[in-house]
């Protein structure tokens, strides 16, 4: 069935705009950017399979464009356009990060890490420099790879957070792998820059061990 034969009122734009974006499901939501389906499947299905495919809108917003192309009936317009729902999603946090102090808002650090590191497939180093207030300055991913003491230079992570005048810092890094558990590399890495960033009075706040569903915070496990 196509969309134009539903009965109006079940019609994703049509309800969206009688009764709000809130009264429509995920699949509707997502139907109204896909706009068309494949010969047999309409956009609210093509939607649907994309939430099961993917585990539901987090995975999907967690996923990143090259997987996206592997769904048959995702071209180009279509990919672009769900990542560029996904960019914005993240410009919005950020905002949202740099507007008030940063701890004020837990759960919208994680999912701004989330959004940033969780769908990655290798390693990122990430650190959050904040003002005095404890407000985003930046977001900067500063190392790419298998992460270790040796690979991560904290004069690097120092030099940057003198640069951009910061007062304290948290650090995060993303596990590919889904395990969101922080390694006995992960702790050491951690002291070092602590360490070294308190030599200029910056302050480590957190370290973020990041997957594509949880941001695990090390100062919560008592790791910091």
């Amino acid at each position: 069935m196509l969309l134009k034969d539903l009965p109006e009122d079940a019609r994703p734009r049509e309800k969206l705009l009688a009764r709000g974006p809130g009264a429509l499901g995920d699949a509707e939501l997502l139907a109204l950017l896909l706009r068309t389906g494949l010969p047999g499947k309409n956009a609210l299905q093509m939607g649907q399979e994309l939430l099961d495919d993917f585990g539901g809108v987090a995975g999907l917003l967690h996923t990143g464009p090259e997987a996206l192309k592997s769904i048959k009936g995702l071209g180009p317009a279509k990919r672009a356009e769900l990542v560029a729902v996904l960019e914005l999603a993240r410009r919005a946090l950020a905002e949202e990060l740099k507007e008030k102090p940063l701890f004020a808002t837990p759960q919208a650090v994680r999912d701004y890490l989330q959004l940033q590191l969780g769908s990655r497939t290798h390693e990122i180093f990430a650190v959050l420099f904040l003002d005095s207030q404890h407000r985003l300055i930046a977001l900067e991913e500063l190392f790419r790879g298998t992460l270790t003491q040796t690979s991560v230079y904290p004069r690097e992570v120092v030099v940057r957070a003198l640069a951009l005048h910061a007062a304290s810092v948290v650090l995060a890094h993303n596990h590919p792998s889904g395990a969101a558990q922080p390694s006995r590399a992960d702790e050491a890495l951690t002291q070092t820059l602590k360490a070294a960033l308190a030599l200029v009075d910056v302050r480590v706040l957190d370290h973020f061990v990041v997957t594509s569903s949880q941001a695990v915070s090390m100062a919560e496990l008592g790791l910091l």
